[in-house]
């Protein structure tokens, strides 16, 4: 073997010697010295933890905090990582619960898609802080459980129940149709459910090795997966909480709405339905299911929020629009009277008139709010072709309302607006078909004084007063303003004026004839001290009981900073309670305070009860 040969094998043998050498070094060092290695063997899996984001907060105008978060503590548990050798009693006893219960909690229906045995799912819903740290302690005894923290809404005000919503757990449905897991909350009506994109933010996860105790052992990948929840959006709203506040006081004990509205924008500054609630009782708890069950079954059904989706007939408010729309179409003359000699009779049909001076024009017609008037001028429109050709009149009728937002949702940013209801030809044609005489303006004349088939919402009778207010448009009534530290602006849709289609010089008559309503007419409780203002009473027809009383208006006259609507049911007329309820939020509106001269307006609103309780 030649000498070079030898060399070559001498340094392989080398070299094998110190890779053996350095291999036996580094296995003495990871096992006797370094236990990184020794930990992760034992880590058999790998656990995943939701982090739940922060719910984006909701301000009033003002930047008056209405909700906020607070800490809420869920016992999780994944099915395939519990040991069944594990003290069952023990921790059925952290818990506060039965055994029977224990275990319908944990064997769930593994065939629902909702739930997955690999898969962690609520186990115990907001358990006690107190409750959750004891779990904490013992946890180690109890594989495939843990706690869970996430936020749950708190409201700081018992006001605007129906204006902010609530916010609940999924259904399957949405589960298995949206992005959301089993256990997620979402906003369940109101401002949480409308802006809930917006609200909810973005979930991050934690991923951790664990043991096969279920510990956890370290990061998993030193967290290079990790992903950070992300805040929701914190939302400022047009509401005036102290507007609202005092609004739902003097609605207490009674059934009906009021809204409030800032003409020069469409933003909302109150929405009052009443009865209301508490938002503190829709909170997520262990008591929810049994408030919630008890405002189900109030037969004032305080869930139903009256501002948008009760329906009523407007009643002689409605005289605002037949005037407008008369003038517009040059069948009224708003300069000449008509005759009223204290009724309205067409054959065998009478329709009584307040004891009221002549209505020489259609200022005095609206102060004195005459039935005569308003059914002569709605006849007028309706036969602007001919008696015996009505649909053509109706047609163009509704034409017009459905440009001042009526007959239709206005679109506003809430869910279950109600579109309230116009007549229309096809309607009478259905009702009083041909083969048996067909209709004609009498037969329908009670809509000229906002009755029979005529329907509207709290929210498109304050929308009409803003209406009148702008002399001939509006801005789709909303209740976003922007949103904290964005770009964000509200849908085009509510910036952009809607014109209704009648010329601003036609509405001089009818807003004069609104202010002397207020001024000396039927509506002087509704005034503003100080301060011009424009109104309509309305009292409408209840078969089933008191008539209703309604109001609309809208302050300053020629700057108008409020318009606002007021029903009231089973109240009487208009000037009972609606025009000095409406009288009181415009004044707390704009002026801060109630004057020493409608304290006891105030005082009698407040502690009227039409409801019996």
């Amino acid at each position: 073997m030649s000498d070079s040969n030898q060399n070559r094998q001498q340094i392989i043998r080398i070299v094998f010697l110190l890779a053996g050498a350095f291999l036996l070094l580094r296995a003495a060092d990871l096992q006797l010295l370094d236990d990184t290695y020794h930990n992760k063997s034992t880590a058999i899996a790998v656990g995943k933890y939701t982090l739940y984001p922060s719910r984006g907060l909701i301000y009033d105008r003002n930047g008056k905090l209405l909700t906020n978060n607070n800490p809420v503590y869920d016992v999780m548990v994944t099915y395939n990582q519990v040991d069944a050798g594990m003290d069952s009693l023990k921790l059925a006893d952290i818990l506060g619960l039965k055994m029977p219960d224990f275990r319908k909690r944990l064997n769930k229906d593994f065939r629902n898609y909702r739930y997955s045995k690999s898969k962690p799912f609520v186990f115990v819903s907001t358990v006690s802080a107190q409750t959750a740290a004891l779990l904490q302690e013992s946890l180690y005894e109890f594989p495939g459980f843990f706690v869970q923290t996430r936020n749950v809404r708190g409201y700081p005000h018992r006001n605007a129940a129906h204006v902010l919503g609530y916010i609940r757990e999924v259904t399957p449905k949405e589960v298995k149709e949206l992005d959301y897991r089993p256990g997620d909350y979402i906003g369940g009506s109101g401002l949480e459910l409308e802006y809930e994109k917006e609200l909810r933010g973005v979930q991050g996860s934690r991923f951790v090795l664990k043991d096969n105790l279920g510990r956890e052992v370290s990061p998993y990948k030193d967290g290079e997966n990790d992903t950070l929840a992300v805040s929701g959006k914190d939302l400022i709203s047009s509401i005036d909480i102290e507007l609202q506040k005092y609004g739902e006081e003097l609605m207490q004990n009674k059934t009906g709405s009021i809204v409030a509205i800032e003409p020069a924008t469409g933003e909302i500054l109150a929405m009052i339905s009443a009865p209301t609630y508490n938002p503190n009782l829709m909170t997520i708890n262990r008591e929810r299911g049994k408030f919630y069950n008890a405002l189900l079954v109030d037969s004032l059904k305080p869930l139903f929020n009256r501002a948008v989706m009760a329906k009523y007939p407007p009643g002689s408010i409605f005289k605002s629009v037949i005037g407008l729309i008369g003038i517009q179409l040059g069948v009224v003359n708003p300069y000449v009277g008509m005759s009223c000699p204290g009724y309205y009779s067409y054959n065998s049909v009478r329709v009584g008139c307040r004891n009221h001076p002549y209505p020489a024009d259609m200022g005095v017609a609206l102060k004195y709010s005459c039935n005569a008037y308003f059914i002569d001028a709605f006849r007028d429109i309706v036969e602007i072709e001919s008696f015996y050709k009505p649909h053509i009149g109706l047609d163009t009728f509704d034409h017009y309302l459905y440009r001042f937002g009526l007959g239709n949702p206005l679109g506003i940013d809430f869910p279950q607006e109600q579109k309230g209801n116009v007549p229309t030809s096809e309607y009478y044609d259905k009702i009083y078909p041909r083969d048996k005489g067909s209709w004609k303006s009498p037969t329908i004349m009670s809509v000229g004084i906002g009755q029979g088939e005529m329907e509207m919402t709290g929210m498109q009778m304050a929308n009409l007063a803003a209406t009148i207010a702008n002399r001939g448009h509006y801005y789709v009534p909303h209740l976003a303003k922007k949103f904290v530290d964005d770009d964000f602006l509200i849908d085009e849709k509510y910036r952009t004026p809607v014109r209704v289609g009648v010329e601003p010089i036609n509405f001089v008559t009818v807003v004069d004839g609104m202010e002397s309503v207020v001024a000396s007419g039927t509506g002087r409780r509704g005034q503003v001290p100080e301060v011009r203002t424009a109104g309509k009473t309305g009292t409408v027809q209840n078969p089933h009981g008191e008539d209703h009383s309604t109001f609309i208006a809208f302050a300053p006259v020629d700057n108008p900073k409020i318009a606002i609507s007021v029903y009231v049911e089973n109240s009487g007329g208009g000037s009972r309670y609606a025009a000095p309820i409406a009288g009181l939020m415009m004044e707390k509106y704009l002026k801060g305070q109630i004057s020493d001269s409608k304290k006891i307006v105030d005082k009698t609103m407040k502690e009227t009860d039409l409801n019996g309780g």
